[in-house]
């Protein structure tokens, strides 16, 4: 099963985000914050996540700098509220996939999903040891 790291720090935005990503098939890990994403990031390798920009203390930018460090290859998908094109411009400098805004349905969130997703890695994940700079 697909593994889907949330980070996010509203509880609401996790909440539902757990809920439908769950009825989509994944299986979802949930971090509140950006030392709890990494955290989460190294133990459980996730195939994809959806990080957010504006969280206090590590923010959304600091962890996708580290994760990028880690595996340039990993998939992030921004996912905020933040719209400011200067914002995206700097999320996809480092690194980042795909930028959604908060605000855009959740059907571009499915699209955006299944298109970076191979079948393959839907099918079945092969497991990895640790990435070794967590």
């Amino acid at each position: 099963m697909t593994k889907v790291l949330v980070v996010d720090d509203e509880p609401a935005v996790r909440e539902f985000l757990d809920i439908f990503l769950s009825e989509e098939g994944y299986d979802v890990l949930l971090a509140e914050n950006g030392w709890e994403g990494l955290k989460l990031y190294c133990r459980e390798q996730p195939d994809v996540i959806l990080l957010d920009l504006g969280m206090p203390g590590l923010d959304g930018a600091a962890v996708l700098k580290h994760i990028h460090t880690v595996d340039p290859n990993q998939l992030v998908i921004v996912f905020t509220g933040d719209s400011n094109p200067e914002t995206k411009q700097l999320v996809y400098a480092l690194g980042a996939n795909e930028f959604i805004e908060k605000g855009d349905s959740l059907h571009l969130l499915t699209k955006v999903l299944q298109r970076h997703l191979k079948p393959s890695t839907l099918a079945s994940v092969i497991p990895i040891h640790p990435p070794s700079h967590c």
